[in-house]
């Protein structure tokens, strides 16, 4: 492959492996990606067509041999879980941190204007994604806060909680025990198929339903 060629199949690979978006989402993304990165006259929309369809049957043949209880089940429990005792927990919450604290609160926003104001909150999000889909040492890391927050106590007590949690469904977590750092899911491989009739993890309004129940 060229490395323009190696670029977008790194896209491609990732958005399968991730399982959020249908084959004819992520085509539609590939090819804008390729046409917003003028690569047209060297890749062919026919070239990733085919890629994206190989990588996701090679993903289906994998899903075959998946334990019947995947790391990526065990952490959508983990985080029902953490909603219904009152600490917001968002999937793939944006690319940064910072797009993860912004998301985070807007879900505390639309909480209380129902009168309701969580304990805390935590997320993962595309980047912390991205190194749980490699096949080497995967690890997951989960952020943590709570809205309105400047109490260090406060925020370790939160991540105290949240890795009780974590523990219960059997995760191996590595945490200081600071407010600065990340909590840490050790050797996190994710597995996730996308499939139509799916949970939306991305819907965060399921979130609020949780909290509110």
């Amino acid at each position: 492959m060229t490395e323009n060629e190696e670029f977008i199949f790194k896209s491609i690979y990732e958005q399968i492996r991730k399982g959020f978006l249908s084959i004819e989402e992520i085509e539609e993304n590939v090819i804008e990606e390729i046409e917003d990165n003028e690569f047209g006259d060297e890749i062919s929309k026919e070239w990733a067509i085919n890629i994206i369809r190989e990588e996701y049957d090679i993903l289906i043949q994998e899903s075959n041999t998946w334990e019947a209880q995947t790391d990526t089940s065990k952490l959508i429990l983990a985080f029902n879980k953490l909603c219904k005792e009152n600490i917001i927990s968002l999937h793939n919450a944006g690319y940064t941190s910072s797009d993860g604290h912004y998301e985070c609160v807007e879900v505390e926003r639309e909480l209380r204007k129902e009168g309701k104001r969580s304990d805390g909150y935590c997320f993962y999000h595309e980047q912390d994604l991205n190194r749980a889909i490699v096949p080497e040492n995967p690890s997951l890391m989960i952020a943590f806060q709570k809205v309105d927050n400047s109490n260090d106590e406060v925020t370790i007590a939160i991540g105290k909680r949240i890795v009780k949690v974590l523990e219960e469904f059997g995760f191996k977590v590595e945490w200081n025990k600071t407010a600065a750092r990340k909590i840490e899911i050790i050797n996190f491989s994710w597995k996730k198929l996308y499939s139509e009739g799916g949970i939306d993890l991305l819907d965060y309004g399921r979130v609020i339903e949780m909290m509110l129940k």
